[in-house]
């Protein structure tokens, strides 16, 4: 079985540093906010050439600290993109403000930056946008935006650990951005984990406290906070796996060509845009758009092949968002991608063998609907 997402395998390169890692944590008896939280927070910050890095417990908690540390909240509105996963919004609402969505550039799934300037009214107070699937977004048109209306700019970067636009990394192309560590990233922990990402020494300090019950001193609190932090035990394991990110996404890179080579796109198959030269796609996942998407996944599955739909309902068709009374008519881009997507596996541990597999078995399920 060519698995989706192997993360055995992925970890299992890691199996004596994760070894290591914790029987010095059992012997230490670390705690929260400790040197590995402090190295790793230092490491990643260099990594995206940023100044500051904050753990914290998940990649929702991070965009919603921004917002929150950002003053956003009721009867202000974000801009976001119509297709992404459901915590994007989620940090939205759980602010108090309204997510106004954005349709996408068919060619690349992210917010289309040529859409964004007639969803601006007199409360939009940011852009959040979505590096969606590993591909940084068009960031240029974005800023001018954001610039010509006083907005801030957040990063959703959970899919894009070690992509790039002209060079600068994903996570610094903005005025902050929120990093995932789930498991299934591209630089993930073993259980929940975030980060937030800026240049921004007021913020900084602000998520710090944020994250901490709003403490800098035990038991001295300066604002109204939470406990969302970054354990030292996820901090130890990130900081194993950071230096192999660049190898991962290379991997990744060569898995994805091989699929966009021997991939024969048609009538029944469309393939990802192909990235201009000046971004680097970190290739989180590889998203083809298919008019039988579920037809070709059991197909697929009966060839031992296992796929997934990133993602079957846009934010704005699930019944958390009902009372948005958002018109799902008014985005049939985004309809269609959400309706034909299906992802095929991708990963550090994914051979080009298996992808030259996967990319024979689409070809004769195409060659058979036709």
């Amino acid at each position: 079985m060519i698995k989706f997402l192997d993360l055995e395998s992925i970890n299992r390169r890691f199996d004596r540093h994760f070894k290591d890692s914790f029987d010095k944590f059992l012997k230490q008896s670390w705690i929260v906010l400790s040197d590995e939280l402090k190295s790793f927070e230092h490491n990643f910050a260099n990594y995206l050439g940023v100044k500051h890095c904050i753990g914290v417990g998940n990649g929702l908690d991070a965009l919603e600290i921004v917002l929150e540390c950002w003053n956003i909240g009721a009867g202000d509105e974000v801009i976001v993109p119509a297709n992404t996963y459901i915590a994007t919004w989620l940090a939205i609402t759980r602010v108090g403000a309204v997510p106004i969505p954005v349709e996408p550039d068919i060619s690349t799934f992210n917010i289309d930056p040529e859409r964004i300037e007639e969803r601006v009214t007199d409360k939009t107070k940011a852009i959040l946008v979505v590096h969606l699937y590993g591909l940084p977004c068009e960031m240029n048109k974005i800023k001018q935006i954001a610039n010509k209306y006083s907005l801030k700019i957040l990063e959703d970067a959970a899919q894009a650990h070690g992509a790039s636009a002209n060079g600068v990394r994903c996570g610094n192309l903005g005025d902050a951005a929120a990093f995932s560590f789930y498991p299934g990233k591209n630089l993930g922990c073993l259980g929940d984990g975030g980060a937030i990402s800026t240049n921004d020494d007021i913020l900084a300090r602000k998520a710090r406290l944020t994250r901490n019950y709003g403490s800098e001193l035990k038991y001295y609190n300066d604002i109204p906070g939470r406990n969302s932090r970054l354990d030292e035990l996820q901090a130890s394991f990130l900081n194993c796996k950071l230096p192999y990110l660049n190898a991962d996404n290379n991997h990744r890179n060569m898995i994805a060509s091989v699929y966009m080579q021997n991939i024969k796109e048609g009538v029944n198959i469309r393939l990802p845009g192909k990235p201009i030269s000046e971004y680097y796609h970190a290739w989180h996942l590889f998203v083809i758009l298919c008019p039988f998407s579920d037809q070709l996944s059991d197909y697929l599955r009966g060839m031992n092949i296992q796929t997934m739909k990133h993602y079957p309902l846009p934010p704005y068709k699930q019944k958390a968002y009902a009372g948005l009374h958002i018109d799902p008519e008014m985005y049939p881009v985004s309809n269609f991608i959400h309706d034909n997507c299906l992802s095929l596996p991708i990963g550090p541990t994914v051979t080009s063998e298996q992808a030259l597999y996967v990319c024979a078995c689409i070809n004769e399920f195409s060659s058979q609907i036709c």
